[in-house]
């Protein structure tokens, strides 16, 4: 879908919320609810007074990656690019993305390939491209490291920066209060941003409230910040704890509401034909449209998309369209701020303790 608003480029955020003012933490954001079309408008803060006792928040643990890296492509003197490691496949290899350096710290969309090219890494390694992710489509491509990836990104790499924001930020300001390592060094390539506003002050609150806290991973890959492409598999665990959590919200009236798109993803995939939650783990291709529906999420606690982000399928999955038309309106009226160090935006449902939409 694409929604009949324009975003104005001075609404993009540009840096983080506590940089944006003395005085300001990472929760000082604004908050747009959604319940059907009426909407109303908040400060992140009250979010534990929008909420139930016996509701659950389901968020992801995913760590973000310093996942950017120099390199040098090609023979002689080699083609400036930047390397984002997107996503590690089981045989060892990435899939990556080259883009162009655009000498402001930010790059542009490059083409990638062709197959046997060598992209040359700080400390002498090499990473090799061998097929497009996709055939027909050259943005990603599988690749082959002749060293561990992830010491390499600890030592050289940084956090993935689009041209919207005006300057690096150190790795902890792309991590969330929930985000936990893995013990494979995996984690997200793009950070799974909902959750970047929560501050352990806020969780607190939240579960003095009776709110529960569900844990899940998702490690997002890379993003088609221009091309707007629907995400590619990742991988995900929904504990076993998590899912019976989740089912007995249900079971007892609670509503399910999901801290970014990266966690519907990941719940909808443990979720089977009659909305039971299982434990599970491995790869999900899933891609929730309006069409598919959504079978356990009541809720979405999630950033401001551009007009024509594949996100915003689903979204309407969870809230319809005449929802999320009637909230954009009101976010660019409201001169909201977008992207990851933005505003946020809670979809609840109108009314019932639970709601069906599939």
């Amino acid at each position: 879908m694409s929604l009949a608003v324009r975003v104005p480029a001075e609404l993009s955020a540009r840096v983080p919320a506590e940089q944006r003012g003395s005085g300001r933490g990472r929760d000082d954001v604004r908050l747009l609810v959604s319940r059907g079309e009426a909407v109303s408008h908040h400060s992140f803060r009250e979010l534990p007074g929008l909420l139930r006792a016996g509701d659950v928040l389901v968020v992801n643990t995913s760590t973000t990656l310093a996942a950017a890296v120099d390199g040098l492509l090609g023979p002689g003197p080699g083609e400036p690019v930047v390397v984002h490691f997107s996503t590690r496949g089981d045989d060892g290899r990435w899939a990556v993305e080259l883009r162009t350096p655009d000498g402001a710290g930010s790059t542009r969309p490059r083409g990638g390939g062709p197959a046997g090219a060598v992209v040359r890494l700080p400390g002498g390694a090499r990473l090799v491209l061998a097929e497009p992710l996709v055939p027909g489509s050259g943005r990603l491509w599988w690749a082959r490291a002749d060293v561990d990836v992830p010491g390499l990104l600890g030592r050289y790499g940084r956090a993935i920066r689009y041209g919207y924001t005006e300057r690096d930020q150190p790795l902890s300001a792309y991590r969330t209060v929930f985000a936990r390592p893995s013990p494979d060094g995996a984690g997200s390539a793009e950070m799974p941003s909902a959750g970047r506003p929560f501050t352990a002050r806020l969780v607190a609150q939240l579960v003095d409230r009776g709110v529960r806290i569900a844990p899940l991973s998702l490690h997002t890959g890379v993003s088609s910040a221009e091309a707007h492409e629907p995400p590619y598999p990742e991988r995900f665990e929904v504990p076993a704890a998590t899912a019976a959590l989740v089912n007995t919200a249900r079971a007892e009236g609670g509503r399910v509401i999901a801290v970014g798109t990266t966690v519907v993803r990941a719940l909808e995939s443990a979720a089977g034909p009659d909305g039971v939650v299982r434990g599970a783990q491995g790869w999900t291709g899933l891609v929730v449209t309006p069409e598919r529906g959504v079978l356990v999420v009541d809720g979405l606690l999630t950033g401001l998309h551009e007009p024509e982000a594949s996100h915003l399928l689903m979204l309407e999955a969870v809230a319809g369209r005449p929802a999320l038309r009637s909230a954009y309106a009101a976010a660019v009226r409201g001169r909201y701020l977008w992207h990851e160090f933005g505003d946020v935006h809670l979809l609840l449902p109108e009314e019932g303790p639970h709601a069906t939409h599939c």
